[in-house]
């Protein structure tokens, strides 16, 4: 699943090419895509014009100048490509917004996952996907006074919180697995068993890697591409994500693959140790 440095990626891209374009039509080919009704969808995006594309997590906020924002989340497989070829089109393309460059914004998803919502700009966070989500890395918000009631308060693993999108928003399996080594401590810790200090830690490392991820373009571990059809490079740096069997970096034993709330999980047993 893109994670957060993959869709800010995404956010990029697609801002270069796509702001201040108008949408003259639009064909949804996979009706589940659209949550609520698909016609007002279609009436409400059309000859609108893309004002901006911002970013909540891994939500993309496709904001148009009528008032409207297109909530977009890629889930596990979904992209955006934008081309004026219309062989970019193929059966995996399930929305298609024409542009008025003659350009199309094609979305593109293997396994249907993905979904976008429309939603009054001026209410955006009042929509319930976005309105339960925890602060993110490298935003204001996202500090220890923040983030410590929200860890502490939980008795199960360390690895299973992160991943909660309420406590911390933008992380998914592969970002936490990489923060959780960087910190040196085994995902599954009791969540209530970690120190300030260590809180302290988690907050540092999260911006560190989620700041390298985005500069290196997001990671390319399975299908992943950003709106110019390009691959990551954050994958070359990760450290222990799908690396078991390897030697860890820092002291040489060999990095594990568990299962930890029902998600593979990557750590060194010698560097990170249950508390």
């Amino acid at each position: 699943m893109p994670e957060m440095p993959e869709v800010e990626t995404v956010r990029r891209g697609l801002i270069d090419q796509v702001k201040g374009k108008r949408i003259t039509d639009i064909e949804i080919r996979y009706q589940n895509l659209i949550t609520g009704d698909v016609n007002e969808f279609v009436e409400t995006v059309k000859n609108s014009v893309i004002e901006d594309i911002g970013r909540r997590a891994k939500f993309l906020l496709i904001h148009l100048d009528n008032g409207y924002t297109i909530i977009s989340h890629l889930r596990m497989e979904g992209k955006y490509k934008v081309s004026s070829d219309v062989n970019a089109i193929d059966k995996h393309s399930h929305a298609i917004f024409s542009l008025d460059d003659g350009q199309m914004l094609i979305y593109n998803d293997v396994r249907k996952f993905g979904r976008m919502q429309l939603w009054p700009t001026d209410r955006l966070f009042e929509n319930k996907s976005l309105k339960k989500l925890g602060p993110e890395p490298l935003s204001d918000e996202f500090t220890f006074e923040n983030i410590k009631p929200r860890v502490i308060k939980h008795r199960k693993d360390i690895k299973t919180v992160l991943l909660d999108q309420s406590v911390m928003s933008g992380l998914g399996n592969i970002y936490v697995d990489e923060v959780l080594w960087q910190a040196k401590i085994h995902p599954e810790t009791p969540a209530n068993h970690l120190t300030d200090e260590d809180i302290k830690i988690i907050i540092k490392h999260a911006n560190d890697e989620i700041r390298l991820a985005i500069q290196s373009g997001g990671s390319t571990v399975r299908s992943y591409l950003d709106a110019n059809g390009h691959k990551g490079n954050m994958q070359d740096r990760l450290q222990v994500y799908g690396k078991e069997g390897l030697p860890c970096p820092r002291c040489q034993t060999t990095i594990e693959k568990i299962k930890v709330g029902g998600r593979g999980t990557h750590f060194c047993p010698h560097c990170q140790v249950v508390k």
